[in-house]
């Protein structure tokens, strides 16, 4: 058996020698990613690879970084020099290799001493060093770069000579303050940040927007934004799907979503909720069955920023960065402020109009008529019918079954309309006060049965009754409806259907009608 020969060293085409590793058995591979195709360990002594030039794939790998890089032997020579080099400095490969220390041409002679010094301290230091200082470009300007120096050991173990990274402060400065933007956003950052992959598919969220999407951080991540928000999906994933393609819209917009309830597909076919407004303004929950109003409206002002990988020749898109901030309770002082002065000009407009009217009667219609605008598409008004017993209400107006439009009154017939027991009609007359309805709009037939039931026109989904009072009597009540195309009828809607309800009273009142 012939014994394995010794390890030659050699020199490398830089100068700085080179040796091969004296350990008998094959050089274990480098760890790296798996690939399809594997290249077998060479063993370090048993020579280079045909066709494979060592120094060239050296070459080619220093030019293709993207930091500059120098190297120098343990004499201060300098033996490597990439292209990245050569941009930062201006001075080439040529120009640069073989040059002992930096005096003269990329420092200078003042400085050339302390810098050449810094650098070659590493090699007694043995860790890495990070220094900054002034180098001079081929074109006789001045660049501050910060340098990261490491030493290259020899066969030996001792340090051979010292190899040297840098790159200019301002660039370097830029990625810091890139880097740490981007932690901030994700950490500390007051708005909310959402970060969508390509697939629209949730890939990071700050603590901010984890909380409005009331969620956790990690629970949210790989999940579509159609687990996370009811309604509005569609907007802002259209949206997303905008900057993707053609980039960040010039200005923020605002978009109006409802998230999504863990227990929303618990719905109720019958759902009703009556509630009676109080003198000052609290609400009493009379009856309750199923769920309530359903989940809130958010309005988020919302920019969005196009994401694409900076090492790719072409523009790569990596997602969507979505950053949006809470203004529902600006938004929604808006629109209470645009509604309040809308209503009062309707009201002011049917004042002007009732005055003109000379059937009472007729008056009270065209209460009704400019109350319906913006606020119900139905409107029906019952009085209390004359005599002892139980209460009973006489339909004397409403408005058409089939479309919306106006509120003409009703042939006298007196026949009493056969409300049910517990009716929201019935209710408001006996407690004076308002009653709001809102029934589940899920199953069709179930809420075709709960109108009919309450004799209200198809396609009803929320009414609100409000009693006609006048003189210290009660003689009917005013009834408003909506379609499942609106929204149910809150506390500031009550409040408007009462003040209509006793300017139709008084029109009523002054034609004699009503107990």
């Amino acid at each position: 058996m012939s014994r394995r020969a010794p390890p030659q060293p050699a020199a490398s085409r830089r100068g700085c020698p080179v040796t091969a590793s004296p350990r008998s058995e094959p050089a274990r591979p480098a760890r790296s990613a798996p690939s399809a195709r594997s290249v077998p360990a060479q063993s370090a002594a048993s020579g280079p690879v045909p066709g494979r030039d060592g120094p060239d794939l050296l070459t080619a790998l220093l030019d293709g970084m993207d930091a500059a890089l120098c190297a120098f032997d343990a004499d201060g020579t300098v033996t490597h020099w990439n292209r990245e080099a050569e941009r930062v400095l201006g001075w080439t490969a040529a120009e640069a290799v073989g040059r002992k220390g930096l005096a003269g041409w990329a420092a200078r002679e003042a400085d050339a001493d302390e810098v050449q010094r810094r650098l070659m301290a590493v090699r007694d230091g043995g860790a890495r060093q990070v220094h900054e200082f002034a180098l001079v470009t081929k074109g006789g300007g001045r660049v501050l770069v910060r340098t990261q120096s490491s030493p290259v050991p020899g066969a030996d173990g001792r340090p051979a000579g010292v190899y040297c990274a840098f790159s200019e402060v301002h660039s370097q400065i830029d990625l810091e303050r890139s880097i740490a933007l981007s932690e901030a956003l994700f950490e500390d950052a007051s708005w909310h940040v959402v970060l969508v992959d390509a697939d629209l598919r949730v890939a990071v969220v700050n603590g901010n927007a984890a909380v409005a999407l009331r969620t956790g951080r990690k629970a949210v991540l790989g999940r579509p934004l159609g687990d996370l928000l009811d309604q509005g999906v569609e907007e802002v994933e259209s949206a997303l799907q905008h900057v993707l393609a053609e980039g960040a819209p010039p200005a923020p917009t605002e978009l109006w979503v409802t998230l999504r309830e863990p227990d929303e597909d618990l719905e109720m076919a019958d759902a009703v909720r009556y509630e009676d407004l109080e003198e000052d303004g609290g609400a009493v929950v009379r009856a309750a069955l199923g769920q309530g109003s359903g989940p809130s409206r958010r309005c988020w002002r919302s920019g969005f920023l196009r994401l694409a990988s900076p090492l790719a020749e072409e523009p790569v898109p990596l997602g969507v960065a979505w950053i949006f901030q809470d203004v529902t309770e600006a938004k929604t002082h808006e629109q209470d402020s645009a509604r309040m002065r809308f209503r009062s000009s309707q009201l002011h407009r049917a004042a002007r109009a009732a005055g003109e009217c000379e059937d009472p009667m007729e008056a009270a219609s065209v209460h009704l008529d400019f109350a319906l605008a913006g606020f119900a598409d139905h409107a029906l008004v019952d009085l209390v019918s004359p005599g002892g017993g139980d209460l009973r209400l006489v339909r004397v107006a409403m408005t058409p079954c089939d479309a919306p439009g106006p509120c003409p009154p009703t042939q006298p017939g007196g026949i009493p309309v056969a409300y049910p027991e517990g009716h929201p009609a019935l209710q408001a007359v006996a407690r004076c006060g308002a009653v709001r309805a809102t029934a589940s709009r899920t199953d069709e037939v179930a809420l075709a049965q709960w109108t009919a039931a309450r004799k209200w026109p198809d396609g009803t989904v929320h009414a609100l009754c409000a009693v006609l009072r006048s003189r210290g009597r009660t003689l009917g009540v005013a009834t408003f409806l909506r379609g499942p195309t609106r929204r149910a009828f809150d506390r500031a809607d009550a409040v408007y259907a009462e003040d209509v309800a006793a300017r139709v009273a008084a029109a009523m009142d002054l034609a004699g009608l009503g107990a």
